[in-house]
């Protein structure tokens, strides 16, 4: 006696696999996405202070001043150092574009506190009317 083997129709291809390599690259993208942070290495000084909230973190630029008083913005992918004319330059682009933006100053707590003030002093010079300083939380012990 012949044996008849039907054939599974197109329609019911199995997704299955798919479903597997798709929740593999959904773990790999999770895991990996902590990592690809850009910025500066700035050792923030600790301060008793307010967290603000961050509901969107474009709302923000970060003006990082590190440890040799070199000065950067979080803008791209660049990570080379800025004169503080060119900063402030850029960051007037960046605002007359998007005036809503508040900008942060991150100071590394190795640079003397006139060097943070006056990346602040410019950039309210330029017209930049909020501007904040960011510092770490206090560790209790």
């Amino acid at each position: 006696m012949a044996k008849v083997v039907r054939r599974k129709p197109m329609s019911e291809i199995n997704v299955v696999p798919y479903i597997d390599v798709m929740l593999v690259l959904l773990v790999i993208f999770m895991v990996t996405a902590p990592l690809m942070t850009q910025g500066i290495k700035v050792e923030l000084p600790a301060a008793d202070s307010e967290a603000i909230e961050v509901t969107d973190p474009d709302d923000f630029l970060v003006v990082s001043v590190d440890a040799a008083g070199q000065y950067y913005l979080n803008v791209g992918e660049r990570e080379s150092a800025l004169t503080l004319v060119d900063l402030v330059g850029q960051v007037q682009k960046i605002m007359s574009a998007q005036p809503a933006m508040k900008v942060l100053i991150e100071g590394d707590q190795a640079v003397p506190y006139g060097r943070v003030m006056q990346v602040m002093d410019e950039l309210k010079n330029a017209g930049v009317e909020d501007v904040g300083l960011v510092t770490q939380p206090r560790t209790q012990g």
